[in-house]
């Protein structure tokens, strides 16, 4: 199976904080690989790291085959302009905690919005397909709302369609289910399981550890900026070999 994320000794610090200190992680195609741990522990960030929406200090990333952010011309890295970071960014779809819905546009208008300016793609396709998204999360009826119309759980399913607009070939979901009321977190849930049985490569930051266990092909733990241990959701949840990982499952289990 091909590689779709290879992560190879990255490093990355905010001032005197370093929060990621090298982190080597490979994610293949059609797998969902979950990561968890505590806060504080450099998920969110290896995850903006993914998409360079973080720059990182030392290593590289590479997605699909391609170096995110920087291309090489012998032994040294040039950063790529602008234009061309977004042009990646737009193979990459990032689902955030908190929605990150545009307020003044409708549902329909918000997961058109980046295949009509990003991909520009004609505005009646980018809608037609939209409709199907929404269809597929379970909000055809919700083309014409606006968010703020809308239940938590409800944005962050028009969210995913919007990520889903692009046609990515990698989803990125950043504590997806951490801003909703815990009667909310199934129909999220529920999306992602969807995705996920129908192969989509998927990198998951969650706290919801029942349902790495069902979904998740590879758990990783991560603790103060490192990896601590990964594999199955057998071997790191059922039967975890670090003590640091034992500690912290003990504490959410």
């Amino acid at each position: 199976m091909s590689v779709m994320v290879d992560i190879r000794s990255v490093y990355k610090s905010f001032g005197s904080l370093d929060v990621l200190k090298g982190i080597d992680l490979k994610v293949r195609t059609g797998e969902v690989t979950v990561v968890l741990g505590p806060s504080g522990s450099g998920k969110s960030t290896l995850l903006r790291t993914i998409n360079h929406l973080e720059k990182v200090d030392r290593g590289e990333i590479s997605v699909d085959g391609a170096l995110m952010g920087y291309r090489r011309s012998g032994n040294k890295l040039h950063e790529l302009p602008e234009r061309e970071v977004l042009r990646q960014r737009t193979r990459i779809g990032f689902v955030f905690q908190n929605f990150n819905l545009f307020p003044h546009l409708t549902v329909l208008e918000n997961v058109t919005e980046a295949p009509v300016s990003a991909l520009k793609r004609p505005r009646k396709a980018a809608e037609e397909t939209a409709h199907r998204l929404l269809e597929r999360v379970g909000l055809a009826d919700k083309a014409g709302a606006y968010p703020r119309q809308l239940s938590g759980g409800q944005q962050q399913r028009v969210a995913i369609a919007r990520a889903l607009a692009l046609e990515p070939r990698l989803l990125l979901f950043d504590e997806p289910t951490s801003a909703l009321d815990p009667e909310l977190v199934g129909e999220v849930l529920d999306v992602i399981r969807d995705l996920a049985a129908q192969g989509t490569t998927m990198i998951v930051v969650t706290h919801e550890i029942a349902f790495a266990r069902e979904v998740a092909d590879t758990v990783v733990f991560m603790a103060d900026g490192r990896i601590v241990e990964q594999g199955t959701p057998e071997q790191v949840l059922g039967a975890p070999r670090e003590e640091r990982t034992r500690t912290f499952l003990a504490k959410v289990l």
